[in-house]
């Protein structure tokens, strides 16, 4: 009897002749659920943020709630992924802006929204929007940091509690045992304080102390070159994303990218691409990240595979 039941539905599914069991246990898969994340960023100073953001856009793992902005002119950053969102088709993701404050850092991408009938109306505060968002998707959503880590210690101060009911933290950020312009080639010559870290030791130290699963991709895994080969294929695909990412670049002014935010992004969708190791990381004073004795407080990415990395990002932003 149970048999004929099956022969009788697979007949509705019409599909007896061509493979009937694949096709009905597809009626009933039950769909993968995507990864819901907020991505915190820096964009408009250097010009790896924006490659991130379009690696997010075109990964349909994840779910992106909202994008906030952190550092310096926040406002501008805000219009800025408003813009790029916009391009690419994304106008509903939420942008919430991070409290402002004075730098000397240029923003070369600046220019991307002076041209542009944007809104005037202030984006809400990203630290609101953080636990807003925690609170309604407790123990689900991937927070990924890929700017200095002021919306992170403003979350802290406000409420910790919520902030504790993230999923997890994946973080650009640190240096272990190479610092910046130390390849892979040579024995390390020894860490940097990394910009993420350096420019809110504070907040680092208490992301560090949290208790949140943290991941973290620092400078040793990170250093990733887009050379001009890899540029030229990307920016010729002539996608709304791809040229959004060829005018930034050209407003950023130089000549080879270092990926480093991208990495978080990729890890997120793809955790091979990063091989993480359990570690204990205390930020010092002067924003170093150092490994120290005891119970593990971060999984920490060492070393990536750079052709690995780059057949998987070039094959995922230039596809249609």
């Amino acid at each position: 009897m149970m048999k004929a039941s099956w022969i009788f539905w697979c007949v509705l599914c019409g599909i007896i002749s061509a493979g009937c069991i694949p096709a009905c246990s597809q009626e009933t898969a039950t769909p993968v659920a995507r990864q819901k994340v907020i991505i915190d960023t820096d964009i408009g100073d250097d010009i790896d943020d924006a490659f991130a953001l379009a690696l997010a856009l075109r990964s349909p793992e994840l779910e992106i709630l909202g994008v906030t902005t952190t550092f310096g002119d926040t406002e501008t950053r805000a219009r800025i992924v408003d813009r790029f969102l916009r391009e690419a088709g994304r106008p509903e993701i939420p942008v919430a802006a991070g409290v402002p404050m004075v730098t000397e850092n240029p923003m070369s991408q600046r220019r991307y929204t002076e041209r542009e009938h944007l809104s005037n109306v202030p984006h809400p505060p990203a630290v609101d929007f953080l636990l807003e968002q925690i609170r309604r998707y407790p123990g689900q959503i991937t927070l990924i940091a890929i700017g200095p880590l002021m919306n992170v210690g403003g979350a802290l101060d406000k409420d910790a509690a919520t902030f504790g009911k993230l999923k997890r933290v994946v973080l650009m950020g640190g240096s272990i045992k190479r610092g910046y312009d130390d390849l892979g080639y040579s024995a390390p010559r020894g860490p940097d304080a990394e910009w993420n870290i350096i420019n809110d030791i504070p907040s680092a130290q208490k992301l560090f102390a949290a208790g949140v699963p943290l991941a973290v991709m620092p400078l040793d895994s990170t250093q990733l070159k887009l050379d001009e080969v890899k540029r030229a294929f990307l920016f010729s695909q002539g996608t709304p994303i791809t040229d959004a990412l060829t005018v930034l670049y050209h407003l950023w002014g130089q000549q080879t990218p270092t990926l480093f935010d991208p990495m978080t992004i990729a890890y997120a969708v793809n955790p091979g691409l990063c091989p993480v190791h359990p570690m204990r990381i205390r930020v010092d004073e002067k924003g170093f990240t150092r490994v120290e004795a005891g119970a593990p407080n971060a999984d920490v990415c060492l070393e990536s595979n750079p052709d690995e990395f780059f057949r998987f990002y070039l094959r995922r932003v230039a596809g249609e």
